[in-house]
C-alpha cells in the first residue's frame, strides 16, 4: 500500500469481491434452525450451527477456537488471535441462535432457506444475527487478503442463546473473564435507523419478562350453567393485563417512573409509522407529553407476548378456570431491570380481580445499557462508517435488549463498546419474512475492516 487512500480502496474491493463467499456462508448458516429451545427445534440444530461458526473461524486463521458449554445448556463459540506488539485487541460479538420462524404460512419464502427476492436475502437469521456474524467474517477476510495479517489482536464471541435471555453466556464470561478481555468491543447486533444511514447505538433498554397464571376454578365450567355467576379466569387475566397501560398507551406499572425524556435526536413519527407498518387509521401511541423516542428509549413499556387460552378452532361453551400470559417489560437505561420486574410482579398480583389466585414467575432478565461516545475507538468507528457508507454517522437508542451488553460493560469498565450491525428496519427481525440488504451487509463489513485497520495504525496520516 502506498497510502491510506489506497488501503481504503483495496479493502473496498476485497469486501466487494468477497460477497459471493459471504452469501454462501450465510446460506449455510441460516439452514440450521438454531432456536435455543429444544421444545421448538431440536438441540442438534444449535450444535451444528456452532460447529459451522467454529469451522469458519478456523478457516480464517484463528488457531485458538473453542466451543464452550454455558450453564444454560447453550454453546458459545470463542476465538482469539494474538495482537502484534503494541497493538490493541478488538472483540467481535454476534450470536448464531435465532427466534422461531413462527407460522410458515406468514412467510413468502422458505424461512430456513436463503432466498433472493427484490434485491434482498430472506431467511430467519439473515440479519439477526447470522448476517452480522457473516459481516464480521467478511471484514476479517478482506483485511487479511489486503494486509496479509490483521493489524490488531482479534477475539470473537458468538453466543448461542441470546434470544432466550437465559443468561448462559453471561454466566460463562463472568466465570472466565479472560475470554472477553479486549481494548474495544464491536457488539454487532443492532443496525442503522434507515437503510444506508450509518448508525451507532448508544442506549439499550433492559428487559424483564414474567409468566402470570390466573386461576378461579378447579376446571372449566359450562357457560350456560355458570356464566355470569362465577369468575372467568381468562376475563380476570385480561382485566389484569389492561391495567398495565392507561388510555394514552403509556405503561403505568405501579411504582415505576414513566416520565423520562430522550435526550438524543428525535424519532420521526412518519418513519415510525412506516417502519412498523401501521394500518391505515391506526396512529402511534401518544403517551403523556411524549414523542416516539421518549416512549421507545426513555420510558418503560409492558407488552403481552403470549396468552394461553382455548384457540378459536377449539371453541367450547365453557367458563375458563385457568389462563396465563407472558408479559415483557422493557426499561430504559438507568432503571434496574430486576427491581422493575419485581414492581411488575407486585402490580399484577395487586390488580387481579375477583379474588382469583394469581402466580407470577420470572422468565428472563437483562439490564439496560448505555455506551460512552468519547473514546478513540468510537472516533475510529465513526470515521470507518462514514467512509464505508459515504454519509455522516448518527447515534440512536434501541428499544430492544442485548442482555450480555451490561455484563460486558461491568467486566470491562475501560473498554469501549460499540453497537452496530446490519439490522435496519426493513429487515423485519423477529417477524416473518426477515431479510438483509446485501449492500448493507457489504458496507457494514467494510466499516469493520476500516475500523480494524485504523486501530491498527494503518490509516495514520490520512487526511481526515
Amino acid at each position: 500500500m502506498t497510502g491510506a487512500h489506497d488501503l481504503r480502496a483495496a479493502l473496498a474491493r476485497a469486501v466487494h469481491d468477497g460477497m459471493p463467499r459471504a452469501r454462501a456462508d450465510l446460506e449455510d448458516l441460516v439452514a440450521f434452525r438454531s432456536v435455543a429451545n429444544p421444545e421448538i427445534e431440536p438441540a442438534d440444530e444449535c450444535h451444528h450451527a456452532a460447529a459451522l461458526v467454529a469451522s469458519l473461524l478456523v478457516e480464517e486463521g484463528f488457531t485458538d477456537v473453542d466451543q464452550l458449554p454455558a450453564p444454560d445448556g447453550s454453546t458459545a463459540v470463542v476465538a482469539r488471535s494474538a495482537a502484534p506488539p503494541g497493538a490493541p485487541t478488538v472483540l467481535l460479538y454476534s450470536h448464531y441462535d435465532v427466534v422461531p420462524a413462527g407460522d410458515p404460512q406468514a412467510w413468502e419464502t422458505p424461512p430456513w432457506q436463503l432466498t433472493e427476492r427484490d434485491g434482498r436475502w430472506y431467511a430467519r437469521g439473515s440479519a439477526d444475527c447470522k448476517g452480522n456474524f457473516v459481516a464480521s467474517l467478511l471484514a476479517l477476510r478482506a483485511l487479511a487478503h489486503v494486509c496479509g495479517e490483521w493489524p490488531v489482536g482479534v477475539a470473537v464471541l458468538c453466543e448461542g442463546s441470546e434470544e432466550q435471555s437465559s443468561g448462559g453466556t453471561e454466566a460463562l464470561v463472568r466465570e472466565r473473564p479472560e475470554l472477553v478481555r479486549c481494548d474495544a468491543l464491536v457488539l454487532a447486533d443492532t443496525g442503522n435507523v434507515e437503510l444506508g444511514l450509518p448508525t451507532v447505538t448508544t442506549s439499550l433498554r433492559g428487559t424483564g419478562s414474567v409468566l402470570v397464571t390466573v386461576r378461579t376454578m378447579e376446571r372449566p365450567a359450562h357457560s350456560g350453567m355458570y356464566g355470569g355467576a362465577v369468575p372467568d379466569a381468562l376475563q380476570a387475566l385480561l382485566m389484569t393485563l389492561a391495567t398495565l397501560r392507561d388510555e394514552t398507551g403509556e405503561t403505568t406499572v405501579d411504582g415505576l417512573d414513566h416520565h423520562g425524556t430522550w435526550q438524543g435526536a428525535p424519532l420521526d413519527e412518519e418513519r415510525l409509522r412506516a417502519d412498523a407498518a401501521l394500518l391505515e387509521g391506526v396512529d402511534p401511541l401518544p403517551g403523556r407529553d411524549a414523542g416516539p423516542a421518549d416512549l421507545l428509549w426513555a420510558r418503560p413499556a409492558a407488552t403481552v407476548l403470549a396468552i394461553d387460552c382455548p384457540p378459536v378452532s377449539q371453541v367450547t361453551a365453557a367458563v375458563q378456570g385457568e389462563a396465563r400470559a407472558v408479559v415483557n417489560l422493557r426499561v430504559p437505561a438507568g432503571t434496574d431491570a430486576a427491581h422493575a420486574q419485581q414492581l411488575l410482579t407486585d402490580h399484577l398480583v395487586r390488580h387481579t380481580p375477583f379474588g382469583a389466585h394469581v402466580d407470577v414467575r420470572p422468565v428472563s432478565l437483562g439490564q439496560p445499557f448505555e455506551a460512552r461516545t468519547d473514546g478513540p475507538a468510537y472516533r475510529a468507528m465513526t470515521r470507518a462508517m462514514r467512509d464505508a457508507f459515504g454519509r455522516d454517522v448518527v447515534t440512536t437508542g434501541q428499544g430492544g435488549s442485548i442482555p450480555l451488553a451490561t455484563a460486558l460493560a461491568e467486566l470491562l469498565p475501560d473498554t469501549e463498546i460499540l453497537l452496530l450491525g446490519v439490522e435496519e428496519p426493513g429487515c423485519r427481525i423477529h417477524g416473518p419474512n426477515e431479510s438483509v440488504d446485501p449492500d448493507e451487509l457489504r458496507r457494514t463489513a467494510l466499516a469493520q475492516a476500516l475500523f480494524l485497520a485504523d486501530l491498527g495504525g494503518l490509516l495514520e496520516g490520512d487526511d481526515r
